[in-house]
């Protein structure tokens, strides 16, 4: 297959490199804020309410001090493939716990009108072959996908004892009972022989930090807590509750691009309100085609998402099986999705190769906006000006051609570096007042921030060494999943491990070695899993040997969550050459070195003197 972002080379004309990077920077100037990522402010405290769950209500029920065998946190996709995975392996003592009142993780949470995944559904929905489930569209909505969540949890029999809007304020283990503790909000005091941490780092909505929001005295609420009571309607649209009202959305990222043209639709008057504009190139959503899907031979599912994964991360493949925006822009992404380069070509010309393919990619985008849209202001204030992967692509066919409607006006407020505050009745962007009767804010989360990393969940290992101690001087793990000190804890994420677009692919790699560990441990009669110390050093040396800078890309990128907001320009700490190559490298040492992680047990365990023991009070960093 040949990729069509490297091909490029001198074969531009009418680009000037010079004047586009002088443009980007400008734009980039005309936004970045002093205060980064302190813009925003958590929905905690006397802001806890916009993250309350408005979907299931809370049931009072007696704290549970029993134990379990796992105990996963989390019950999005990445602790429902773990827990599926583990029932394979015939772990029956298992638990699910989460903050929310049903499974599905950000598919639980995000209700919003107009949502869909922009990743293909046969890729994107795991499981689809085991569970017997064929999606209706290439691009699912957002509720084929929350349900198809509910149906891996009843196949899998994972709500046989779940402990839902419950969650974990400590874990601590017991190096006499070789369990965690681990209590919760609940008053829970329960013990788990291993757990798995799955929480997620897009679960915790944000809110900017405008002066006044607390004044306002019109009705508000987050995305990912849609109040269908206030505007009517579902995710499909028809909101008739807004017909007489005049709607403020703070926020034009992949949340915006799918609301807006639904509230659009219904609102009285809407208001947009934009820092920067996102990309949105051609979605092309369609029903799936019976016939093909007819066609398809056992194991198609694997296949297609491994080769959608090859070809994101550069390896070289004969077809592309999915044919959408992101397997047309491979090389585009290398800014940010690490993966395979091409080293026969000068790092200095592959880089110019790259950067006119971006060139040409977004000014195909910025065009496509003039074709779109027809006030020219407007046209103008949507068009992106900054490289391909500075922000999170977007696709839509639906969201410019919002623009053109006499109810929708678009406000851009890049000049005054967002909106200047709110008063009783009004948004305020510099001496523009807007009157509105709701504000819908699509702001986002707290990105890169688990319960883990974050503090609010604090973990204690051997000795009561706390893991944040641990990690003092940055992450130590074998391979993204244990810590030394830290016996039978998994975690799951991209740090120290791997990363892709198609998120749901890594999870489910990391579910299939997380349940290997465990199944192994079992069949071994290992005490415990955990690595030694120099294992785990042996790793953050790897992590740190293949690490890619690409610092000065997010430098020039304009603020967003990939850079911090502009503050942040350090490396990335997943396995630099890539998912493909990184799934490789955990097959072969499941292969031939998984003793290494399994402590076993003796007859004077756990007394015993073990190397891998941390002595009371001293870290393990």
């Amino acid at each position: 297959m040949t990729d069509t972002t490297t091909t490029t080379g001198d074969l531009c004309p009418g680009i000037d490199p010079e004047a586009l990077r002088t443009k980007y920077r400008q734009e980039r100037d005309r936004r970045i804020r002093p205060d980064g990522t302190g813009q925003y402010r958590r929905t905690a405290g006397e802001f806890g309410y916009y993250a309350q769950d408005p979907y299931t209500p809370r049931t009072d029920r007696a704290p549970l001090t029993d134990t379990v065998e796992v105990l996963v946190i989390g019950a999005g996709f990445g602790g429902l493939l773990t827990a599926a995975k583990l029932r394979d392996a015939g772990v029956q003592s298992l638990r699910l716990m989460d903050e929310a009142g049903d499974v599905g993780g950000t598919w639980y949470w995000n209700r919003y009108p107009g949502i869909h995944c922009d990743i293909e559904s046969y890729l994107y929905m795991p499981l689809l072959e085991e569970t017997g489930y064929m999606p209706q569209w290439r691009y699912a909505p957002g509720e084929e996908i929350r349900r198809h969540t509910v149906r891996i949890a009843e196949h899998y029999d994972l709500y046989r004892d779940t402990a839902f809007h419950t969650r974990a304020t400590e874990l601590r283990w017991d190096e006499e009972e070789t369990h965690w503790l681990v209590r919760t909000d609940r008053g829970d005091a329960m013990r788990a022989r291993y757990v798995v941490v799955s929480s997620g780092t897009l679960s915790q909505p944000k809110l900017p930090g405008i002066p006044g929001i607390e004044d306002f005295a019109g009705h508000t609420f987050h995305t990912s807590r849609w109040d269908y009571g206030y505007t009517g309607g579902d995710a499909e649209g028809g909101l008739d509750g807004l017909a007489d009202k005049r709607v403020a959305v703070v926020g034009t990222g992949a949340t915006g691009l799918q609301a807006i043209p639904k509230i659009a639709e219904d609102a009285q008057h809407l208001y947009v309100f934009q820092r920067t504009p996102s990309t949105v190139d051609v979605r092309a959503n369609r029903p799936t085609d019976p016939e093909w899907a007819a066609s398809l031979q056992p194991g198609w599912q694997r296949e297609r998402m491994e080769n959608f994964l090859e070809i994101l991360s550069g390896e070289d493949v004969e077809e592309d099986l999915v044919g959408d925006g992101w397997t047309a822009t491979p090389a585009l992404q290398r800014a940010m999705i690490t993966g395979k380069v091409d080293t026969t070509v000068d790092p200095a010309e592959r880089e110019r190769r790259d950067e006119l393919a971006d060139f040409a990619a977004m000014n195909r985008i910025r065009s496509r906006v003039d074709d779109v849209v027809e006030d020219p202001a407007t046209a103008e204030a949507l068009k992106p000006w900054y490289r391909y992967m500075c922000k999170r692509p977007g696709f839509s066919d639906l969201y410019l051609q919002a623009f053109n409607r006499d109810n929708v006006t678009l406000v851009d407020t890049a000049d005054h570096g967002g909106i200047t505050s709110m008063t009783q009745n009004a948004v305020v962007v510099g001496e523009d007042e807007y009157e509105v009767d709701c504000i819908i804010f699509a702001t986002g989360f707290e990105t890169g921030v688990s319960g883990v990393i974050s503090g609010t969940l604090p973990v204690h290992g051997r000795g009561g060494t706390p893991l944040l101690q641990a990690w003092a001087r940055g992450p130590r793990t074998l391979h993204g999943f244990t810590t030394h000190g830290f016996p039978n804890l998994f975690q799951l994420g991209t740090m120290q491990n791997a990363n892709s677009v198609n998120f749901v692919h890594i999870l489910s790699e990391q579910a299939r070695h997380i349940a290997a560990m465990v199944e192994s441990a079992h069949r071994s009669g290992a005490l415990y899993v955990e690595p030694t110390r120099a294992a785990e050093q042996a790793w953050c040396d790897t992590i740190a040997e293949v690490a890619v800078d690409n610092s000065a890309f997010l430098a020039e990128c304009t603020p967003g969550y990939y850079n911090g907001e502009g503050t942040r320009t350090g490396t990335s700490t997943s396995y630099a050459p890539g998912p493909v190559a990184f799934h490789r490298l955990l097959a072969a040492w499941r292969e031939d070195s998984m003793d290494e992680v399994l402590v076993p047990a003796a007859a004077d365990a756990p007394h015993r003197e073990d190397p891998r023991a941390v002595p009371a009070g001293q870290g393990v960093a």
